[in-house]
């Protein structure tokens, strides 16, 4: 090799390291973005139900809106993402969220918002178009930090709890959907900029191989896919569904004000993101399946204490009774719910790794499939949590059915790999079979 031609591969390598950052940074700021836009209606929809004085119940449907149409929109939006590319659709979905984002502000009735939230909520689908555009610029070897950094973006649910009340305290809640839907706007028009079509979707453009429907939905047709699923309905949507009832939690259990149960909610929500980057950078390094067992025992142990609600325990001596009070303190339970988000950040960094080794070539249907499953569990938990509260009249239960959840996985997946190595090792007898009747022959 000249030394003119290795000046120009080290400038290649140079310009090609520049793409996969640039399309990491500006992919996770986007679901960033997105991530907050999702769950705006969680915070203005206070002021909303004052308004029109709505029902406990109407509060619910119209906070939940926005989480089931963005849950829905994960796997169309994947399987899109194959064929049109994730920067086309990126940036497409962000120009189109907006337009519903801002007219948020000037609805006025109950159906309008409803409308209009379900619309918003498409943004949550963001997640299945980066998780294929990230996947496909990231070497091998560092997928799993590289879907970490990008699912880090789910800070923007605590960016819209810190960001929000101020904009509506300086300028009236109808002000946050138009500054939303600013930003969204701009940083569409970055992204599209600053980013280029990811190698895979220019492969297939050259090579016009673009996969049909049929090809798309083959992979989920393997039972793997829905149990990384169910895996991740627990890590993401128990991480959604209790980021949801945590203040709640604070407030009626230990007697706290809002804002000081908002900010130890903040304990959970923050490492749980955070660490997503770190779990993704041990999925590459030790292997994912060994992480997502670690996450699975340590949420295990956590969830056995935060399930056992305050109790009062007799002793009957000889001459007296002794009575004993069992409860949970609130800086015991913080550390403990604060040990169990960052587990989940661990987990769904290193099942999006598992979802990587099994199908690198079918991350945005995959990846949807899955992201799709894990979005449902941040709509259900909640809905379920409330239901076993009121069945139960102990708080604690919403804890019981998470152990009773993470019970499953943990059950699925020992026979789920059990299963798997068992044909392996047929797979293996067969071959070697074959091999040594050839030899003798």
């Amino acid at each position: 090799m000249t030394y003119r031609n290795f000046i120009t591969a080290e400038k290649r390598m140079a310009q090609e390291t520049q793409k996969q950052i640039s399309a990491l940074i500006m992919s996770t700021l986007m679901f960033a973005a997105c991530f907050a836009a999702w769950t705006l209606i969680s915070v203005i929809g206070v002021q909303i139900k004052h308004e029109l004085q709505l029902s406990e119940t109407e509060f619910g449907i119209l906070v939940a809106t926005p989480i089931l149409s963005g849950a829905l929109a994960r796997l169309p939006m994947g399987m899109l993402s194959e064929r049109l590319g994730g920067r086309k659709l990126m940036t497409g979905l962000i120009l189109v969220v907006s337009i519903p984002l801002y007219a948020f502000s000037y609805a006025e009735t109950y159906w309008q918002y409803l409308l209009l939230g379900f619309c918003i909520g498409l943004a949550g689908s963001s997640f299945a178009i980066g998780i294929h555009y990230v996947s496909s610029w990231a070497s091998r070897e560092n997928q799993g930090l590289a879907m970490g950094v990008f699912g880090a973006g789910n800070l923007g649910a605590a960016l819209t709890n810190l960001v929000a009340p101020l904009i509506i305290i300086a300028y009236g809640w109808r002000m946050a959907p138009v500054a939303y839907a600013f930003v969204l706007v701009l940083l569409a028009a970055l992204f599209w900029l600053l980013t280029q079509d990811d190698p895979i979707h220019q492969r297939r453009a050259e090579q016009k191989r673009v996969p049909k429907l049929q090809q798309l939905m083959s992979p989920l047709k393997d039972l793997r896919v829905w149990r990384f699923g169910f895996y991740y309905f627990f890590v993401f949507g128990g991480y959604v569904a209790l980021t949801l009832w945590l203040p709640d939690y604070y407030v009626t259990q230990y007697g706290l004000d809002l804002k000081t149960a908002s900010f130890l909610t903040l304990l959970f929500t923050v490492p749980g993101a955070l660490t997503r980057v770190i779990g993704g950078w041990c999925a590459d390094q030790l292997g994912a399946r060994r992480v997502n067992w670690t996450v699975f025992w340590v949420c295990l142990v956590c969830l056995f204490f935060l399930s056992y609600p305050p109790t009062t325990m007799t002793i009957h001596g000889i001459e007296q009774n002794m009575t004993f009070m069992l409860e949970m303190p609130v800086w015991m339970f913080t550390v403990l719910i604060m040990v169990v988000g960052v587990a989940m950040g661990f987990g769904k960094a290193s099942v999006f790794r598992m979802v990587y080794d099994y199908y690198p070539d079918r991350m945005g249907t995959v990846g949807g499939a899955v992201g799709l499953l894990g979005a449902i569990g941040g709509f259900v938990l909640p809905i379920s949590f409330g239901l076993v509260t009121d069945l139960f009249g102990v708080r604690s239960s919403c804890f019981m059915l998470l152990y009773g959840l993470l019970a499953l996985c943990m059950v699925t997946m020992y026979y789920g790999i059990s299963i798997q190595e068992q044909r392996q090792r047929l797979q293996d007898a067969i071959q070697n079979n074959f091999l040594k009747e050839n030899l003798d022959a």
